[in-house]
């Protein structure tokens, strides 16, 4: 992958968000996130019971249950059961602020 590529898609990232994705590999240890997912990007973040985080602008749904917006993932990543009440994604405690700036990371990479 091209440099400008990835550039392009932080930018995209960033402006669809409102976050910083530079702040999100320290959120990310902060919530435990690797313990369930493996996270590109993010050393020890090597979980295997749910889904890996790669590539998640590409798919259609956020956990499965809502259509891919960035405002449907910051609602996931704060309040997962909001979305889904049988999930077994935990909520966290993240704050809203902080979920923008995992859900840009996660967009860009």
């Amino acid at each position: 992958m091209k440099a400008s590529d990835a550039a392009k898609r932080e930018r995209v990232a960033v402006a669809v968000t409102g976050g910083d994705p530079a702040r999100a590999p320290a959120l990310l240890r902060r919530y435990g996130c690797g313990g369930c997912h493996t996270i590109p990007g993010v050393p020890g973040a090597d979980g295997q019971a749910a889904a890996p985080l790669a590539g998640l602008a590409a798919r259609v749904y956020v956990g499965g249950v809502a259509p891919n917006t960035a405002e449907n993932l910051i609602r996931w990543i704060v309040a997962p059961q909001s979305l889904s009440p049988g999930t077994a994604m935990p909520a966290t405690g993240i704050s809203e602020s902080e979920a923008r700036d995992v859900a840009a990371y996660l967009y860009a990479n």
